[in-house]
């Protein structure tokens, strides 16, 4: 069983749990519930590589109605690298969301990933489906997603998996350098003007939460987060032929980092999925964070679960 040791800077809306993940690795855990009062279900997020709560505006509402419970990834936000550098696989990912999971006494729930948490929230159900209850896909394909990478430029397949995982492995021979630049750069409101306008982001909700999030975010040297990603990107697709919960796929028409045309193929083959396609960027919980939280409650509803 995990062990737990909660964190002395937890916030008002946010609290952390050191827990120990099966091979010995401490993940940093977190939940939207600090005081255990939410009157809703219980959400387990398979957040996007490397990223933090603070890119959930919706999920940090007081009355938000859903219970959300997640973690940081390994060697990111609180979280320690593992001893063997190889473990940051979406393998890994899936066994911290089982810590996790028990951890907070989740026998079974709803699972949310965003990005490559999509991964790791496919692999958790074909591996372990009595844990779960159903899958809200957020900009994200159940495995191989650095083929999906590019979408609107339309370009091949092996042509993009071949430029992401370039880009993937410069990163991890050269963040030495930019490291030290990236890791203290001040996120303000010039900055976020800046990459919300960049067509890579576009303009968000709340620009103060979201350079909160940006800002935790490049804390992580490039050279890790390079790690990471090239160990994700050995992730095969994910056969969906068992799965048989309800499942939603939430896409973005202009995401570069999960074509919104994979995630709708991905519907088509489920047995019990629908498909939603927003005008917006990879970041559309930020950019529309109320409509992607009313298809979370709908969702939910349609689910029919309970709190844990």
């Amino acid at each position: 069983m995990p062990t737990s040791t909660p964190d002395t800077t937890a916030t008002p809306v946010v609290s952390f749990h050191d827990i120990l993940s099966d091979d010995g690795t401490h993940v940093r855990a977190w939940t939207n519930d600090p005081e255990g009062v939410i009157d809703g279900p219980t959400v387990v997020l398979c957040n996007g590589l490397g990223t933090n709560a603070y890119l959930w505006p919706a999920l940090l509402d007081p009355d938000c109605g859903v219970r959300v419970v997640s973690w940081n990834h390994r060697g990111v936000g609180g979280s320690e690298r593992p001893a063997d550098k190889r473990h940051v696989e979406i393998e890994h990912f899936v066994e911290d969301g089982l810590s996790v999971m028990d951890h907070f006494g989740i026998d079974r729930a709803v699972l949310m990933g965003w990005s490559m948490g999509v991964n790791t929230m496919f692999e958790l159900a074909v591996r372990h489906p009595e844990r779960v209850a159903g899958l809200f896909a957020v900009a994200g394909v159940p495995g191989d997603t650095f083929r999906t990478m590019l979408a609107p430029f339309r370009l091949p397949h092996p042509v993009a998996r071949l430029i992401t995982i370039g880009a993937c492995r410069l990163g991890r021979l050269t963040g030495w350098a930019v490291s030290p630049i990236t890791t203290r750069l001040p996120i303000g409101p010039r900055t976020i003007a800046l990459i919300t306008h960049s067509g890579f982001m576009f303009p968000v909700a709340d620009p103060e939460l979201a350079a909160i999030g940006i800002e935790e975010f490049i804390k992580t040297p490039v050279q890790w987060y390079a790690h990471i990603a090239l160990g994700t990107s050995k992730h095969a697709r994910v056969s969906l032929s068992g799965i048989e919960v309800p499942t939603r796929f939430v896409a973005a028409t202009y995401d570069v980092l999960a074509g919104a045309r994979d995630m709708a193929r991905a519907a088509d083959r489920l047995r019990d999925a629908d498909y939603f396609e927003l005008r917006g960027s990879h970041f559309i919980q930020l950019e529309q964070p109320d409509r992607v939280h009313d298809l979370l409650l709908e969702f939910l509803e349609k689910v029919g679960v309970r709190a844990a």
